[in-house]
């Protein structure tokens, strides 16, 4: 009976240590809102914000260089997508809209997209090898889509061609960059608004599925935020309402079946969330301005770890590495032993 208790006890121990999070700061007080993070391979990561700010760190964020563009100094650069230390892309959210790329760790950055159009609002990107879209706002009932086929060097405007149509008051966040994610023949992308959809495009079929996403949607300030698949069949979408960031009444959502259908979580996230990201299968980690929380079972229950506020999740590839970074300059790092 002891030799039960004992082993008991230290199987107990071991779950609450293999749980245990510690939060580093590396970064603070920058004048910047970051909202863009990316990381390349093991100890690559970077960042852009508010103020035509972009930063980069190859000692996994032991120490940082800033390598704002210059001239683009009023843009606020929403998302960031990394090829390595040395090659970036940037996407600024608002009129103009501007897509940057630097080749040199930022030293010189080159503009390889603008948009003038008063209406234009770009909400982010993702690529998968050279192949990468960017979204944005409807303009005329219809998302708009770019697309590139060599890493970003040159885009071209695929909106009138794959028809993203949006109803009445449905839109896209810039919140995180996260709202779309980009498989091999395959993109994912979530609205929110007055309603809120999940689109799945088929490239190879020359395909589009739409469905309605059961998550807090009706206004301007709800709907889906982020979206984040373990595998083209294993995903997850957070969202809520930002105006109301400590209510978790309805704000995330599980798919096993690429989006077809979407189930609630046994247990929520703690409120609104507007960026989550899969550290492995089985760990995943939401955060937001009013909290983050940590799901060690695939999404289904989740606890909340911390009440500072942030606005993006990033993670190296192995997943030893997890940033988040916020609206008060600052960059921290996740620990999970």
């Amino acid at each position: 009976m002891m030799k039960k208790l004992l082993f008991t006890a230290l199987f107990a121990t071991s779950l609450l240590s293999a749980e245990a999070q510690h939060f580093h700061n590396l970064v603070k007080d920058i004048p910047s809102s970051f909202r863009g993070l990316e990381t390349y391979k093991e100890n690559v990561v970077w960042v852009s914000g508010s103020k035509g700010t972009v930063g980069k760190s190859t000692d996994a964020g032991k120490t940082w260089s800033w390598v704002n563009p210059k001239g683009y100094e009023n843009m606020d650069f929403r998302d960031i997508e990394v090829f390595s230390a040395k090659e970036a892309i940037i996407v600024s959210a608002g009129s103009p809209a501007v897509v940057l790329r630097t080749t040199d760790g930022g030293k010189t950055w080159k503009e390889v997209y603008r948009d003038d159009r008063a209406e234009i609002f770009l909400d982010g990107m993702d690529f998968n090898g050279k192949t990468g879209f960017i979204y944005g706002d409807p303009i005329d009932g219809s998302f708009q889509l770019l697309k590139s086929t060599n890493k970003g060097k040159t885009w071209k405007d695929v909106s009138n061609h794959i028809f993203l149509l949006a109803e009445d008051g449905e839109a896209g966040f810039a919140a995180s960059g996260s709202g779309i994610q980009v498989f091999p023949n395959l993109v994912y992308l979530a609205s929110g608004g007055r309603y809120s959809s999940f689109y799945k495009r088929n490239e190879k079929e020359n395909s589009l599925d739409v469905v309605d996403v059961p998550i807090w949607s009706g206004d301007a300030t709800t709907g889906v935020f982020s979206l984040d698949f373990w595998d083209q069949n294993t995903g997850v979408l957070v969202g809520g309402n930002y105006s109301m960031d400590k209510d978790n009444r309805n704000n995330i959502l599980l798919t096993t079946n690429a989006g077809r259908s979407w189930t609630k979580p046994t247990s929520p996230v703690a409120g609104y969330r507007s960026s989550v990201k899969y550290i492995n299968k089985n760990v995943l980690v939401a955060t937001g301005t009013s909290g983050t929380d940590l799901s060690t079972d695939g999404g289904q229950s989740w606890r909340n770890i911390s009440e500072a506020s942030f606005n993006v999740v990033a993670k190296s590839k192995s997943g030893k590495h997890i940033y988040l970074a916020g609206s008060n300059g600052n960059i921290e790092q996740l620990r999970i032993d």
